[in-house]
């Protein structure tokens, strides 16, 4: 298939998947924001830059690699790679131009620990979770780490360290994992065993709709923690009460009914949980340094 030059930009979109991006972004952007001190605008640019960079190569890595298996999925059968609308040498070359600046940026530009998690989420996600899908359902917790690192990196873009409240965000983008992808998983099931993939859905049904339920109970506890480690006031975890509850009623039947119909509403209802949850977190944010001034100096 012949390159058109105008095509380029789209199909360098869907290589780098973009929308998958932009949520690794948004979830960098709220581990920023949700860190204590003043936001400085020019490291959140670099960061949010740097990070949808690395995003994009590892994608592309990853997408790289599964040529063979996508190609047996209806829902990545249309991949550029696999429909050859580019060759190989340039997704990989994509990918390099994407990756070196974008650990640059993140270590040069932000601070060494950020590009440090940058890097180690590249390897991750293309070295261990790629190959992981085909041999082991551990693949799932491994993609759940992947996926958590983002928020833990926005926290040490703007503070520098990895403390309490960084290791938090990153429980509740684990946490909201489970039931976001084991409820979509349980739907491409036929899909799945086509490729190759040992995913929980396929080889263990039960243990699948038991993680989701788990994690969405997690989730429960998770957002109470937010305030005793200082990262929100106590009204968060009441305000987020109701939609966490929400998330664990659907995940008690998904797990009761085992449907499809269960698994798609779960799976819907973790598509706006997780911004509005990131959101009534921004909202009730604790202000840094409100009490631990002391008096003027006479």
């Amino acid at each position: 298939m012949k390159l058109q030059v105008y095509d380029l930009p789209g199909i360098l979109a869907r290589l780098s998947k973009i929308k998958l991006t932009a949520l690794v972004v948004s979830t960098t952007a709220a581990g920023f924001a949700l860190a204590p001190g003043p936001f400085d605008w020019p490291c959140f640019l670099l960061t949010s830059v740097g990070t949808g960079l690395a995003s994009c190569a590892a994608n592309s890595i990853n997408q790289f690699f599964e040529v063979p298996f996508d190609s047996n999925m209806n829902r990545t059968k249309n991949r550029p790679l696999v429909r050859g609308q580019i060759s190989p040498l340039l997704a990989v070359s994509f990918a390099t131009c994407c990756a070196v600046p974008g650990v640059a940026i993140l270590t040069l530009g932000v601070n060494p620990l950020t590009g440090a998690l940058g890097l180690f989420n590249i390897f991750l996600y293309t070295c261990c979770y790629t190959p992981l899908k085909r041999i082991s359902i551990a693949n799932t917790w491994v993609g759940a780490v992947v996926g958590a690192i983002p928020p833990v990196m926005g926290w040490t873009a703007a503070t520098g360290s990895l403390d309490a409240g960084a290791f938090l965000l990153g429980g509740i983008l684990y946490s909201w994992q489970f039931p976001h992808f084991n409820a979509l998983s349980w739907g491409l099931r036929e899909d799945y065993s086509r490729g190759g993939y040992c995913m929980m859905s396929v080889t263990h049904p039960g243990l699948c709709r038991r993680v989701a339920l788990r994690h969405c109970l997690a989730l429960l506890v998770l957002s109470a923690a937010a305030p005793v480690l200082d990262i929100t006031t106590w009204t968060f975890p009441i305000m987020a009460l109701p939609i966490n509850a929400y998330i664990s009623y659907l995940g008690f039947r998904f797990y009761v009914d085992a449907d499809r119909r269960s698994s798609r509403r779960l799976f819907f209802c973790s598509l706006w949980h997780l911004p509005l949850l990131l959101l009534l977190m921004l909202t009730c944010k604790r202000p840094s340094g409100g009490g631990d001034a002391g008096p003027p100096p006479s």
